[in-house]
């Protein structure tokens, strides 16, 4: 009697708690606050009570935070430390970092890297100059993406449906009277920016503050992050000497790492 051959299907290794535990990631990740449970449980597909005991956990261990204003969460720290750890190994940070620096030498101008989770830009590194108008913003810290030169930048990556998913139900906040505060203000913005090649902010987000941007591409063509250069508001004024200069050199750092990463579209965008 023949032997039949044994079955060939493929086991499923999957864990459901932490599948469940990745969507609550992924929820937050995209701007949700998860602050109505009943809501959120609903929305993501799991029980309530299951919620809220993965908020617990994830919070302990500092995979996301409580917001101290208005309640719910946001991305913590311990996540930011894991994804700085894996855009360590993938080769980002290290190869940012002295381009950064060489722009500060040359521009005496902060310099950052930043990436995008949903409505939100993260700083991954930070080179300042030695100048009291050197920038505080720390490692770690999240701004809202709109009214950010990396934000900004970013977000004109996205389609224009990918775009309104994202802010069609959350206000845009002003943080001087030069921010976009409508969805139609912040899709001409981002027109601007993408045809410009950078983002560019004379007090958008802070008074006396100005700042400009341009993305990050890996070896894929995939705007994985973008830098930016801050300073006082009169180096980014349209009659500034430096304008020129901070346009030119910012856009040679951010192709000097995306080559670094295995980008070659620039050849393909000059043919």
């Amino acid at each position: 009697m023949s032997e039949q051959a044994p079955s060939k299907t493929n086991p499923d290794y999957s864990v459901p708690p932490v599948v469940r535990a990745l969507a609550v990631l992924r929820h937050i990740a995209a701007g949700n606050r998860c602050r109505n449970t009943s809501k959120t449980a609903k929305e993501i597909g799991i029980n309530r009570t299951t919620l809220i005991r993965l908020l617990a956990t994830l919070e302990a261990e500092r995979i996301i935070e409580t917001l101290p204003d208005d309640g719910g969460y946001r991305l913590g720290t311990g996540l930011i430390a894991l994804a700085t750890e894996a855009l360590n190994e993938r080769g980002l940070i290290p190869t940012a970092r002295p381009i950064l620096g060489k722009l500060v030498e040359s521009l005496n101008l902060s310099a950052h890297l930043g990436i995008r989770e949903g409505r939100e830009i993260i700083y991954l590194a930070r080179e300042t100059p030695n100048s009291h108008l050197a920038s505080t913003v720390r490692e770690g810290t999240h701004l809202p993406a709109h009214a950010t030169t990396i934000g900004r930048i970013l977000l004109a990556e996205l389609s224009g449906a990918e775009l309104r998913a994202l802010y069609s139900t959350h206000p845009l906040e002003a943080f001087t009277d030069k921010t976009r505060t409508s969805l139609e203000e912040l899709e001409n913005q981002l027109a601007e920016d993408r045809a410009r090649g950078m983002s560019w902010s004379v007090a958008n987000f802070e008074h006396e503050i100005g700042s400009a941007a341009v993305a990050v591409y890996d070896h894929q063509g995939s705007a994985v992050a973008a830098i930016n250069v801050t300073g006082h508001v009169s180096a980014f004024a349209p009659d500034s000497p430096l304008v020129n200069r901070i346009a030119a050199e910012l856009k040679a750092a951010a192709r000097e790492i995306s080559e670094a990463l295995g980008y070659r579209g620039w050849a393909s965008e000059q043919m």
